[in-house]
């Protein structure tokens, strides 16, 4: 039977040994969050705090990250090189007090220093009035994504007050060729690079690469008492440009992916068809977010409309019907963890709910119809060993509690 403990003991079982996957020769695979050992070092971490395998494979699952020269300064970033590996590393220190502490040191202090140059950089971007790239300020590339890191591991650090701060001068609105747009309106594509589909930009949404992650900060860490001034109108400038662009439909509220020049300049957006209501880019991200920040500020009202925007976010068949695959960033296993995320903050109602759907988000990632051995061989096929799209992702997923190993995803 697949349960789901069955499914993340297999996997770990699988991936009980770093010789065995040929990608552990590539240094980049070695230090990629979201597709490579420290994603498999955080499944080893849960599965061992669980009692449920040893310890003694972190230990050698770290070791292999740890092979060559970690990666640090411009060429990392959160989910890639010294950030990665941390990241790794503090949540294997959270179970086991006192360990790894001086390797942690000297990463934090790596950190740090990266965060202030990239902070420096960015308010020197606003004071000349150019638009930002997507990787100053996004989840998985930039300061939102290290900002998540500083909050849950590194707190006292003063990198934390200045990646805040940074976020509230993003909301401010910038004019350029007398248009006002949004302080993180980008120049490019969604890809970051040039689009000819986006010759003026977009503002994305997004959780992954979108305002959705420097909400999720900005409400994550109001909620800790984490507070820089501005902080809170920062979150209500966020919230009313979601506000603006959401959009009622059969199947429930939904929010654009982005929105382009001529959306602005029309002042519409409309869905074409169902949207996937996933992590990186939906409602369902979008909505946990709101829910995080409603909670920051006390906005019972607007708490309640994010979770019933989750609830039919994750019960649509529309909308379940254009979800493809079992991943964290945008398949099955990533709405079953938002569902038991948003659950544990949720208003009673919402979160019977919530909880109800979650085992059967998970069984579509999870085929509990087949052999477990086979959906974790079938998985790590298609889509690798990582988290965000690979099977340690959806291993993690299938865990019940919930301890900190989502901290890069800003959904707690």
């Amino acid at each position: 039977m697949n349960s789901p403990l069955v499914f993340a003991d297999t996997a770990g079982d699988l991936l009980a040994l770093p010789e065995k996957p040929a990608q552990v020769a590539e240094p980049v695979w070695c230090q990629s969050l979201a597709h490579g050992i420290p994603g498999i070092v955080l499944l080893h971490t849960e599965l061992a705090a669980a009692d449920r395998a040893p310890w003694q494979r972190v230990q050698d699952w770290l070791s292999a990250a740890t092979t060559g020269v970690v990666t640090g300064g411009e060429s990392s970033h959160p989910f890639h090189g010294t950030p990665a590996l941390a990241a790794a590393l503090a949540h294997a220190a959270d179970h086991l007090p006192g360990s790894y502490a001086r390797a942690l040191d000297q990463l934090n202090s790596t950190i740090d220093s990266d965060v202030l140059r990239r902070v420096d950089a960015a308010h020197a971007r606003i004071d000349s009035g150019r638009t930002p790239d997507l990787a100053e300020f996004d989840a998985i590339r930039g300061l939102a994504g290290y900002g998540a890191y500083l909050l849950r591991h590194h707190r006292a650090s003063t990198a934390l007050p200045a990646v805040l701060s940074y976020l509230v001068r993003l909301t401010e609105p910038l004019t350029v060729n007398g248009q006002t747009i949004p302080g993180w309106w980008t120049w490019t594509g969604p890809s970051g690079t040039s689009d000819d589909r986006f010759p003026h930009g977009h503002a994305n949404t997004g959780v992954a690469h979108g305002i959705g992650g420097p909400l999720a900060l900005l409400g994550l860490a109001a909620r800790a008492d984490v507070c820089v001034p501005g902080q809170r109108a920062a979150i209500t400038t966020i919230l009313a440009w979601l506000d603006r662009w959401q959009t009622d439909t059969p199947g429930g509220v939904v929010w654009p992916y982005w929105i382009t020049m001529k959306h602005l300049r029309a002042g519409q957006w409309e869905p074409d068809g169902p949207m996937r209501p996933s992590w990186c880019y939906g409602a369902a991200g979008l909505a946990r977010v709101q829910q995080l920040a409603a909670i920051a500020t006390g906005d019972f009202t607007r708490q309640h409309a994010a979770e019933r925007a989750l609830v039919r976010a994750v019960s649509d068949p529309a909308r379940l019907a254009v979800t493809s695959g079992g991943s964290l960033c945008h398949g099955f296993a990533g709405l079953a963890h938002l569902a038991r995320r948003a659950a544990a903050d949720a208003h009673r109602g919402n979160r019977i709910r919530l909880e109800a759907a979650a085992p059967g988000l998970l069984a579509c990632a999870l085929q509990p119809s087949r052999e477990p051995k086979e959906v974790v061989k079938t998985i790590t096929a298609d889509t690798g060993l990582g988290l965000l799209e690979g099977v340690a992702g959806v291993a993690l997923a299938a865990l019940t509690t919930n301890p900190g190993w989502d901290t890069s995803l800003l959904t707690a």
